[in-house]
């Protein structure tokens, strides 16, 4: 391997390791942003030689930095629309509650994308995902109220608001099926 190409793996993943630290320390004394940078440099140093990174910096791209933010948005709207719907499912009990399993295809196909959308979908207190299967290519989540039998509503409902952004994020441009 080339050693720009092993120094440019090593500062991605270091950049990505300090990142995390920052957001799980939160703290900015010069004692935790040294031991930060000690620890994402070891970290960078040992993961560096396991395969491809994603380059943070690469998220400033315009389409994809555009396809970020309003993915986050659109996350943070479900969540506290989710989160304003249990409220007031538990003050007013008498509200029927249809929960159960549900089963929900998806597009994606890279881990990634896999990841992303199991994780965004579960921040949403109404849906949390259960299982995946690779094979056919559907997440099974246990719903709060569970979506229409149809599995193109569940899909909507679920899945649909994440998956639209993936392409751009990702740069992985795929066929569009209804």
């Amino acid at each position: 391997m080339r050693t720009a190409a092993r120094l440019g793996r090593f500062l991605s993943l270091a950049s990505w390791a300090y990142l995390v630290w920052l957001l799980l320390t939160w703290t900015r004394t010069a004692e935790q942003l040294l031991v930060g940078a000690g620890v994402a440099i070891a970290v960078a140093a040992a993961l560096a030689p396991l395969g491809a990174v994603a380059r943070p910096w690469s998220s400033l791209a315009p389409r994809r930095l555009a396809a970020l933010v309003a993915l986050g948005v659109t996350t943070a709207v479900r969540v506290a629309r989710a989160d304003l719907g249990l409220a007031r499912r538990i003050l007013s009990p008498r509200r029927p509650l249809r929960s159960g399993m549900t089963v929900v295809p998806t597009r994606a196909g890279a881990d990634g994308e896999l990841a992303a959308i199991g994780l965004l979908t579960s921040l949403v207190v109404d849906n949390q995902i259960v299982d995946l299967d690779r094979q056919s290519g559907e997440l099974q989540y246990h719903a709060l109220a569970v979506p229409a039998s149809d599995p193109a509503a569940a899909r909507r409902a679920v899945t649909e608001p994440v998956e639209r952004f993936l392409p751009a994020i990702t740069g992985m441009e795929r066929e569009r099926d209804g």
